[in-house]
């Protein structure tokens, strides 16, 4: 799709080298990814991104020009990773709650099983998303995220299923709180409330009290 088209190059044709193994670009991006994650665009050293992809600095300089536009790159990288993952959920063929509690599962799930991808949101939000701004592709992601809710939400209403007047986006945003805050805050959320909120079974538990909440949000009472 358009909206993917920059990203899914950094993980597409740049993730395929010439002798059918993994590009150095992806390598780097891959690198790129951990150091970001740990350190944050401040800490975050060049060196050693190209020490841990195994490939001379000056190719990582080659391929990105500076340290700025390899972090914006890794964001690409990673939000069309998701984007690409939450496309192969096929929800325009699930009734209108299946397909609500599918996604919500999906991203709950999946902040759970990529935490370098939050750490980066939280980082980037530091900076007050002034990356972010400057993609070229990330907005259109994002439009066509919300634009895929609005259809199920109106696929809801007609059925029946879902009360009226829910207003996609900002269903979106509190989906994305519910999920998101549990999983950027769970380290303190653990030692205050002396949880082991990371376990399984915590996890579990959170996935289905995100769903019982939407649930009671958004469905109509008789339904």
């Amino acid at each position: 799709m358009h909206s993917l088209t920059s990203a899914s190059r950094t993980r597409g044709v740049h993730a395929i080298g010439k002798n059918g193994g993994v590009s150095a670009k992806e390598k780097l991006l891959q690198a790129a990814e951990h150091e970001f994650a740990a350190n944050g665009l401040r800490g975050a050293r060049m060196d050693v991104i190209a020490r841990r992809a195994g490939v001379n600095k000056q190719l990582l300089y080659h391929y990105f020009g500076d340290k700025e536009e390899v972090y914006l790159a890794t964001l690409e990288r990673v939000y069309a990773d998701f984007r690409l993952r939450e496309q192969e959920l096929d929800l325009d063929h699930l009734d209108p709650w299946a397909a609500m509690e599918r996604f919500l599962t999906f991203k709950f799930r999946y902040l759970a099983a990529h935490p370098n991808y939050v750490a980066l949101l939280m980082d980037e939000n530091m900076h007050r998303g002034r990356h972010v701004r400057r993609s070229k592709t990330l907005a259109d992601m994002h439009a066509n995220l919300v634009e895929k809710l609005a259809a199920v939400v109106r696929r809801g209403e007609r059925a029946g299923v879902f009360r009226e007047g829910v207003d996609p986006l900002q269903l979106y945003i509190s989906l994305a709180g519910l999920c998101y805050f549990y999983f950027g805050n769970i380290h303190t959320l653990t030692a205050v409330l002396r949880r082991k909120l990371a376990s399984r079974k915590a996890l579990d538990e959170r996935c289905r009290h995100v769903i019982d909440l939407v649930r009671a949000s958004i469905l109509k009472p008789a339904a």
